[in-house]
């Protein structure tokens, strides 16, 4: 699935690790929801958004 996560992390100057830290994941699940290795849960979704202080649309693309 697409996603914006790498943009908007980008454009808060924030690293993988940092917005790991905010979503309370591993940085390593961060990198593989960005490369489109994972797609997220409903629930670290939801937790993204609410990070971002976006809805889970902005972000992900369904239809990819």
């Amino acid at each position: 699935m697409k996603n914006r996560l790498k943009v908007l992390r980008a454009e808060r100057n924030w690293s993988q690790a940092e917005l790991a830290e905010r979503a309370k994941v591993s940085r390593q699940a961060i990198n593989a929801v960005e490369t489109g290795k994972f797609d997220p849960s409903l629930p670290l979704a939801f937790t993204l958004a609410e990070v971002f202080g976006l809805k889970i649309e902005d972000i992900f693309d369904p239809k990819d």
